[in-house]
């Protein structure tokens, strides 16, 4: 029997079309479904053809536009997204315009950061080890 895997995640965006150009072009994600006729825009991580998509999902429901605002309202992340290196990530993305709401933390987990998508979510860098 196959251990169980993430097939697929969503994040709730203000404009998925608007939100796959950024998740695309900016972060780096690759196409994996793009159908604009019914707001459907699905990326995936470059290089891994059988990793899980990730769905950037209409938040125009009210409990959907809630959450999303709720989590970005307190600052807190929607998604947290793993790289070998936050800093050299940061780097890249401050680069192409990304804000990133403060310099890098380290802990006992690892290192991590937290930028906005400029779609309604914070998103968090997290890269493990401590440094």
């Amino acid at each position: 029997m196959s251990p169980m895997r993430v097939k697929m995640s969503s994040i709730h965006v203000l404009d998925p079309a608007a939100a796959f150009e950024f998740y695309t072009g900016t972060l780096g994600f690759e196409p994996l479904m793009v159908m604009p006729d019914y707001n459907l825009f699905i990326v995936q991580a470059p290089g891994i053809p059988d990793g899980p998509g990730l769905l950037l999902e209409p938040s125009d429901h009210p409990v959907a536009g809630a959450y999303r605002s709720g989590l970005y309202d307190l600052g807190m992340p929607a998604i947290v997204f793993g790289v070998p290196d936050v800093a050299a990530e940061m780097e890249r993305l401050e680069a192409r315009g990304v804000r990133f709401t403060g310099p890098p933390s380290i802990d006992a987990m690892g290192t991590q950061a937290v930028f906005d998508d400029g779609c309604g979510n914070y998103i968090q860098l997290h890269q493990d080890g401590a440094g």
